[in-house]
């Protein structure tokens, strides 16, 4: 993965929901090799599920993006389909673009909320359209008045790079169904944390939750900090403590949340757009965001002042860019409650693990990484309907082995990272445990033909329990595989691009089952097969 390539192909670059596509059905016989035109982006995750009630349909935004000026605008809820109850609410982004185009890094945000992050596929000559849609009824409080629109997908259009990314993203409201409500309860409030690090919350707060948008991207060493490594290594991205990261939130100073980032790819990832042009990596158009369990803090911030509250990425090396936090504090309130009182009751914090071993060689150099880290808060509230006891424990994990030549013309890494969290409530427990991996080798060849072949898993399994009795089970399981080569430093036209990708989404457990596979040949849609 030599630098002098990655870079010409990484731009500004950035990238659940579901991707709908809006090209041909899949042809027969795949041309030979990559052309001007190719299917529109595509992906095999599960579809919005949306009540058959009354909806009402909103446009927030408008735009197309030539340069980094954001588009603003204001936006008024509806009238009707529930007057602010709405049993839920989905937010679908329309875009469309031509030409030549990096991928690019985009935002959505309402009432200083930040409800969608986003990344961009990048374009054929002839051009392609997508949409995506995510549930975004979480944010019904921050919807339910009128609020100022600001979304951005920062751009460059020129001579070279002409494609001018062109969007709608539209609100649809669904009424309530006679009897119910949302699947779980919206927060009472959202407060945005925005450019300040201070946030007052109610003094009824009896749940808190931190959602963080972390990403790793602008183009720099920050959008692979998964290949960093230290500076004895002879390797063109470097990092004081080699690659491993974590996601850190503290109250007051006080680590108070720590989280794995997912390791997106985004569609000129790993120096091979062709890999991605129909189907993206997991993640790459909808950026979930980390969750951290804050209810244990609730006592001490309930006290009506200023706490400050602060997100940092550990083992970024200092004084880089290229790694972005918005931050939401969600909010649940005690209706019948002026004033709940608590305390955080216990906090035990282990140390930071962070080994990364480099190994010389010839011709082949590694660097072996294993970090961890593990962090339980516990704390109470007492609320108008009792005590409430809470205790987050989350343990991360990663292992790692990067291996490169010199010049880097072979360079594979092979990578995993755990997230294994659990928040337990009054004999209530939520199990969560996350696994991503990532399996990838790129080789620049003879006539400089360079090949990328790349795995990559993104799978959650959630566990809930009572007394330690299982009372449910999910399991999402998206995996991606694709395998493409092109020649590099020529014109489009002369690189004689070949590629293959398949991603497999399944999702099984209590609930409703999903299992649909995608497979592509040089941009041609050649399997879409739904088993459930």
């Amino acid at each position: 993965m030599r630098r002098r390539v990655m870079s010409m192909l990484v731009g500004v670059t950035l990238a659940a929901s579901t991707l709908f596509s809006a090209g041909p059905a899949a042809a027969d016989t795949p041309p030979p090799e990559f052309g001007n035109d190719w299917h529109d982006p595509i992906t095999a995750a599960p579809p919005i599920e949306k009540p058959h009630t009354k909806s009402c349909e909103v446009t927030v935004a408008e735009a197309q993006f030539k340069d980094f000026t954001p588009y603003k605008g204001d936006y008024t809820p509806p009238e009707k389909c529930g007057k602010g109850d709405w049993g839920k609410v989905v937010l679908r982004l329309d875009g469309k673009v031509k030409g030549r185009q990096y991928d690019r890094l985009g935002y959505l945000r309402i009432g200083g909320v930040e409800v969608f992050r986003t990344s961009t596929p990048e374009p054929s000559v002839d051009g392609i359209t997508w949409s995506v849609e995510k549930d975004v009824t979480r944010y019904r409080e921050t919807l339910g008045r009128d609020q100022q629109v600001e979304m951005l997908i920062g751009n460059v259009v020129n001579e070279t790079y002409t494609g001018i990314i062109d969007v709608e993203a539209t609100l649809t409201f669904y009424a309530p169904e006679k009897g119910t409500g949302p699947e779980q309860a919206p927060p009472d409030r959202v407060l945005p944390l925005g450019d300040a690090t201070t946030v007052t919350t109610p003094r009824n707060s009896e749940r808190i939750v931190a959602e963080v948008y972390a990403t790793g991207s602008g183009g720099g060493c920050e959008e692979y900090w998964y290949l960093t490594v230290p500076d004895a290594a002879p390797y063109s991205c470097k990092a004081d403590e080699g690659p491993y990261r974590e996601v850190q939130v503290t109250v007051d100073g006080q680590l108070a949340g720590i989280a794995t980032p997912f390791p997106t790819v985004w569609t000129g990832g790993w120096s091979n757009p062709f890999l991605w042009y129909v189907i993206p990596g997991p993640r790459a158009f909808d950026i979930k965001p980390i969750e951290y369990d804050l209810t244990p803090f609730a006592g001490l911030l309930n006290d009506g002042r200023p706490h400050q509250v602060e997100v940092s990425v550990a083992g970024r090396p200092e004084a880089t860019t290229g790694w972005h936090t918005p931050t939401n504090i969600l909010v649940w309130q005690d209706e019948k409650s002026e004033q709940v009182t608590g305390k955080l009751t216990g906090h035990r914090a282990g140390e930071l693990a962070n080994k990364a071993t480099y190994t010389p060689g010839s011709p082949e150099h590694r660097l072996d990484t294993r970090g961890s880290h593990k962090l339980s808060v516990s704390g109470y509230v007492d609320t108008s309907h009792g005590r409430v006891e809470t205790t987050v424990t989350r343990a991360l994990g990663n292992t790692s082995v990067h291996r490169w030549t010199e010049g880097e013309s072979t360079d594979a890494l092979e990578s995993t990272w755990t997230d294994r969290e659990t928040v337990t409530t009054n004999g209530r427990a939520a199990h969560t445990d996350r696994t991503y991996t990532m399996d990838g080798t790129t080789t620049l060849g003879a006539g400089d033909r360079l090949r990328t072949e790349i795995a990559l898993g993104d799978r959650t399994e959630k566990v809930t329990t009572h007394d330690g009795r299982r009372t449910g089970r999910s399991v999402a399981d998206d995996r991606y595989e694709g395998d493409a080569t092109y020649t590099a430093n020529v014109p489009r036209d002369e690189r004689h691009a070949v590629g293959t990708s398949r991603e497999r989404y399944r999702l099984y457990g209590d609930g409703p089952c999903h299992d649909r596979t995608l497979a592509t040949v040089q941009g041609t849609l050649t399997e879409d097969r739904l088993r459930c």
